[in-house]
């Protein structure tokens, strides 16, 4: 049995319509997955997408600073779906150094035809392989807190694609400049009805989802179903921004002949923080296969030293003698990562 084929009928994002952007906080308190109409539709390359694909790819090779980048080449038969082969032998693609110049005109030979080798570059830094683009075409962010790291603003270039259901760590501004997009999104509760699939390797690096969103096997992924009750769509045209939070897992179809999509990623923790993942990837060594009344034992041991309110946990205990439960910064971030790595090094 397979899902619905009527994904179009999932619930839509909401749709603000608005002349800026909100600051980030006032994004993250809300929490929910925002299009922001047209907010990038006078942004150059915008301008230039409305005249056609080569008009777009003229505009960006402009920037070109003559440094390869990563493009991703699979074979029309994927139907640009980028995921593992059939025998899980490897991925159904593949990844080479080389210049966005060349690249685009591979894609722009491209663009007439019905069924075209699935090409995209996918994640590439604007300011260092495209130098000059943002001070033409940006989003006005507002500058990080002292020890936050700025956005990370990247590129994402190709023809018809699609980017297999997945999550990124950090809040995202996506913007829609050329052709279109779609987003269906799921909150981060559904992970377990997603079946995420291997850690590594994975196509895009990060885990993704198993179920193919358009020929959902429901026999195989029964869950899956629950997962498309909570599913959210958002249809973006040129110039629509999606704000969505950190941890969303979000499936994305690009859906012309030629896209451009910028993305803002940011965290609003500081930027001495490492990444949870480490944390989960020790706790499958730690945790995961110790008897259920122990694992029970220490979740509740994780929500009052972890999830819970953080001042709580040292509030008993003298400034002097509170050590890692107190407020952590870049100095007693260095202490406790010095003692993890002896830790493990045992």
């Amino acid at each position: 049995m397979t899902a619905p084929a009527a994904v179009a009928d999932l619930r839509r994002t909401r749709v603000v319509e608005a002349a800026a952007l909100p600051p980030p906080d006032a994004l993250l308190a809300d929490g929910r997955p925002t299009i922001f109409r047209g907010l990038a539709r006078d942004w150059p390359l915008a301008v230039a997408g409305r005249d056609g694909a080569t008009a777009a790819i003229a505009y960006l090779k402009r920037f070109d600073a003559a440094r390869p980048v990563v493009a991703y080449t699979g074979d029309a038969a994927i139907g640009g779906r980028f995921f593992y082969r059939d025998d899980w032998s490897g991925l159904n693609f593949s990844a080479a150094r080389v210049g966005l110049t060349a690249c685009l005109d591979r894609i722009a030979a491209h663009l007439g035809d019905g069924a075209p080798p699935a090409i995209y570059i996918g994640s590439t830094d604007l300011d260092a392989y495209l130098p000059g683009f943002r001070a033409e075409n940006d989003l006005p962010l507002p500058v990080p807190p002292a020890g936050h790291d700025p956005a990370l603003a990247s590129i994402w270039i190709g023809n018809r694609t699609i980017a297999q259901t997945h999550h990124d760590m950090s809040n995202n501004l996506a913007v829609c400049v050329v052709g279109r997009r779609r987003f269906t999104l799921f909150p981060p509760d559904q992970v377990s009805n997603l079946y995420p699939g291997p850690l590594e390797p994975t196509p895009g690096g990060q885990v993704v989802s198993m179920v193919d969103l358009h020929a959902a096997d429901l026999d195989r992924f029964p869950r899956f179903a629950d997962a498309l009750a909570a599913a959210q769509v958002a249809e973006l045209e040129p110039g629509d921004v999606l704000f969505y939070p950190a941890l969303w897992w979000h499936h994305v179809e690009a859906l012309a002949p030629f896209n451009v999509l910028v993305n803002y990623w940011w965290n609003a923790t500081p930027a001495f923080a490492d990444t949870p993942m480490t944390t989960l990837l020790h706790a499958l060594l730690s945790l995961r296969d110790r008897p259920a009344a122990e694992k029970a034992a220490w979740r509740a041991m994780l929500d009052h030293y972890v999830f819970g309110d953080p001042a709580l946990a040292g509030a008993h205990l003298p400034d002097e003698v509170r050590g890692e439960l107190g407020p952590l910064d870049e100095r007693a971030a260095r202490r406790l990562r010095a003692k993890i790595a002896d830790r493990l090094a045992r």
